[in-house]
């Protein structure tokens, strides 16, 4: 036989070539599985929702500059036995795995760096900032799953005013009904006493 070029090489080793010449994988008739997923040679923040596979977009500054100013929030009160992290994995179930922008982690769960995933159970707090490309997603999907796996609380932010400035609408689980019951909307300031005592200045943005 003779050699092959390197174009077929990469053609017919590369993760998302297959027979068919799709660019993905194809997934299995029932969906991926958390097991096929952590196996998989996927980009940067896939996600796995209902057994599907989700592939982020390039997104916008408001996105980027909002989960710091949140992550730095939360970070410089959150008490010792919470840990904050960014754009973490989290397992909901068997066919679940998003990726919250920004999550409040038992300490306990923190056990590595490089974990690669966390478990519902160990979470606090999930947030979502709403992305034009998701937005159903992350009104709507997500919040149900978080809720359906038992995070105790949830925040939406969405871009708001002439500013472009995030409002932020807070959650809290009904742990009878696995549902979510909106406990506030935040445009200018955040002070919460529960996960724990917070106070983030939302307009910090415009100095970021």
């Amino acid at each position: 036989m003779g050699e092959s070029t390197a174009a077929e090489d990469l053609r017919d080793h590369s993760p998302y070539r297959q027979p068919d010449g799709s660019r993905w994988p194809v997934p299995p008739p029932d969906g991926y599985t958390v097991d096929d997923f952590f196996t998989l040679d996927l980009p940067p923040h896939t996600e796995l929702i209902d057994g599907s596979l989700v592939f982020v977009s390039p997104q916008r500054a408001f996105h980027t500059l909002t989960m710091s100013l949140l992550e730095q929030g939360l970070r410089q009160q959150v008490p010792n036995g919470l840990r904050v992290r960014r754009e973490m994995t989290v397992v909901l179930g068997r066919r679940n795995v998003p990726e919250p922008d920004v999550i409040v982690v038992e300490a306990e769960a923190a056990k590595s760096r490089r974990q690669d995933r966390y478990q519902a159970a160990d979470v606090l707090l999930a947030v979502e900032v709403v992305s034009p490309d998701s937005e159903d997603r992350d009104r709507d999907t997500k919040p149900h799953k978080y809720a359906a796996a038992g995070i105790k609380h949830f925040w939406l932010v969405e871009m708001t005013g002439e500013n472009d400035r995030p409002m932020v609408i807070t959650y809290e689980l009904d742990p009878v009904n696995k549902t979510y019951v909106s406990t506030g909307v935040h445009h200018d300031r955040l002070k919460l006493s529960a996960p724990y005592d917070i106070d983030i200045d939302l307009t910090a943005i415009d100095e970021l």
